[in-house]
């Protein structure tokens, strides 16, 4: 008996042994943070590295070989995974048609049909599917970052007033920049050494820019703003659009070339160059005058449910037997349009959450849709018009009111983010990773 016992664990021992031998030839993702219950790998870095620096390669540019990528990517990296907990957390998810639109002009915009695009991306070894799920990704982290950032913007009648006048007396819609921008990271209670050490760095760069140096590349290597990964490329903005900690750095002098700093903020040090300048064109908006039904589940209603009752009152309506205004004030649980009927009036469907901003672009009018989901609950929704908005003076007092916002976005998106990170538990593994918050 004993020897059968000891032949048993030799044998079980040399059928694990392959195994063991196997598992030593695979090389373990390193986990590089964590960030509450969830990891950040090595392999993450890794291909968010080799994206970054195909789309350089794509736009004709060299990705410079720093040490400081690697953290300004894991810095990205766990942003991400914050905000799509949050994210999740709410209930924000991106719609399939929306992730369609959002790759088709993907591929529009370099020119190639969806299928030369896929066939390219795996070409250069870039899994589809993976591609994909990073532009779900993006667009998520930006639809909760506006969501839970607008929140926390208050603006009054006389700022609001302030911008009017200010827009009446300037012709602001007519002028849009190229603005690239530097950030040194320094928080107000750091020591002098290190205010002094950044405010010499900084001078040392808007020097190097001035002789010739391409700002962007040295804010791939050096920056620490929000557009870092970009080269801290902000893009084409209108006047009005320009954060303001920019724009009141731009009030003498916006001509092309132009460098404006060294300057500074509770951020830290900042330096500007206007790439290029261009004059503005009149903008026309596609406004939807449209009503809806909302339906939210509860603990006695669960999400099934409320789809099926949404779906047997729109059939109602479909068959004359009730109207959508009856439905509307005896069901919808949006108490502000209930009590019209469903109205909404007429907006820019912009400003609705995406699976109802989709809905509300694309939906034939006169159509009522089927039951949909969003953050809110399940609705059904019927436009009603469609019309094309000039930015008149009519829209003066709306477009001051979003004028204040997008400038204060950033500096709040930013607030935001750190307040986020503070809460978080995140474990940063490498130590030339760590990243000082402030």
């Amino acid at each position: 008996m004993k020897l059968t016992k000891q032949f048993l664990n030799v044998l079980i021992l040399a059928t694990a042994l392959p195994q063991f031998a196997n598992a030593a030839e695979v090389q373990l993702d390193k986990i590089e943070a964590v960030v509450n219950k969830e990891l950040v790998l090595a392999s993450d870095m890794k291909n968010m590295k080799r994206d970054l620096i195909a789309r350089y390669k794509e736009n004709g540019e060299t990705l410079p070989n720093q040490e400081n990528i690697d953290k300004q990517i894991l810095d990205k990296l766990i942003n991400d995974r914050l905000q799509l907990q949050i994210a999740e957390r709410i209930g924000l998810r991106i719609s399939d048609a929306q992730l369609d639109q959002t790759i088709e002009e993907m591929a529009k915009n370099k020119g190639k049909s969806l299928a030369q695009m896929r066939s390219d991306l795996t070409a250069s070894g870039i899994n589809y599917k993976a591609f994909v799920n990073n532009i779900r990704d993006e667009l998520t982290v930006n639809e909760v970052r506006q969501v839970q950032v607008r929140r926390r913007i208050n603006i009054s009648d006389q700022e609001v007033q302030q911008v009017i006048d200010r827009i009446n007396q300037a012709d602001e819609q007519s002028t849009e920049l190229k603005v690239a921008h530097i950030l040194l990271k320094v928080s107000d209670d750091a020591s002098e050494e290190k205010k002094q050490a950044a405010d010499q760095k900084a001078q040392k760069l808007a020097k190097q820019i001035k002789n010739g140096a391409d700002i962007k590349q040295l804010a791939l290597a050096n920056s620490e703003g929000p557009k870092a990964l970009e080269g801290g490329d902000w893009g084409w903005r209108k006047m009005e659009d320009i954060p303001s900690l920019f724009a009141e750095n731009l009030a003498e002098t916006n001509k092309k070339g132009d460098i404006i700093g060294p300057f500074h903020s509770r951020l830290g040090v900042h330096i500007i160059q206007i790439l290029d300048k261009k004059g503005g064109e009149n903008i026309m908006t596609e406004e939807v005058n449209a009503r809806h039904i909302l339906v939210k589940p509860t603990i006695i209603m669960s999400d099934e449910k409320a789809k099926v009752l949404l779906g047997k009152l729109r059939q109602e309506i479909l068959d004359g037997t009730k109207t959508f205004d009856e439905v509307a004030k005896q069901y919808s649980q949006d108490p502000g349009s209930a009590v019209k009927g469903g109205g909404l009036g007429w907006a820019d469907p912009n400003m609705y959450v995406p699976e109802f901003r989709d809905l509300a672009k694309s939906q034939p009018i006169g159509e009522i849709s089927q039951p949909f989901h969003t953050m809110h609950g399940w609705h059904i929704l019927q436009v009603i018009d469609k019309r094309e908005s000039d930015t008149t003076e009519s829209a003066t007092k709306q477009k001051a009111y979003s004028v204040i916002f997008r400038q204060r976005f950033p500096a709040e998106a930013y607030a935001w983010l750190n307040e986020i990170r503070q809460e978080a538990y995140i474990k940063i593994n490498n130590p030339d990773y760590i990243i000082e918050e402030e």
